[in-house]
């Protein structure tokens, strides 16, 4: 608590308080912090769960799709998807239509491991939603997407 009063003693009435940048900055960091609560004993990040959730649910797909999904650069996504497979919860495979292409899918270790984040996830879903009402989370999480759908050439 002393920190958000500080924060908000610092930046009450000021130019900071209206940076919207930094307020969604410091909300990520006060979802990834819980998110690394919630999940610490799994030992996996929020992006790796995205990346094994994206392939659990595209079975064969590529790891330039994950790439482009999470708009991440090849040699970040590679560093992921290396590492999933290190831990073995995600398999390489070659695709039958294009011999250059590799294809991703989930193990059974990997089917594990999202059953077990999926029980963490509602806690963390909780979190989230205690801060809002049902409709300004349900808002919230449509402007967000507008700002990122933009990005990636969306609406």
């Amino acid at each position: 608590m002393k920190d958000a009063e500080t924060f908000a003693g610092l930046t009450a009435g000021r130019t900071l308080d209206h940076v919207l940048d930094l307020h969604l900055r410091l909300a990520q960091s006060a979802t990834q912090r819980r998110f690394s609560e919630i999940f610490s004993d799994l030992g996996i990040t929020q992006t790796q769960l995205t990346a094994m959730l994206l392939i659990a649910e595209n079975p064969g797909t590529s790891q330039a799709d994950i790439g482009r999904t999470l708009q991440m650069d090849r040699a970040t996504v590679m560093g992921i998807i290396n590492r999933l497979e290190g831990r073995g919860l995600i398999v390489r495979g070659q695709s039958a239509e294009d011999r250059r292409r590799q294809t991703l899918d989930i193990t059974e270790a990997g089917v594990a491991m999202l059953s077990a984040a999926h029980e963490r996830s509602g806690e963390l879903g909780r979190w989230l939603r205690e801060r809002f009402s049902e409709a300004e989370f349900h808002m919230l999480a449509a402007l967000l997407k507008r700002i990122h759908e933009v990005d990636i050439g969306g609406v």
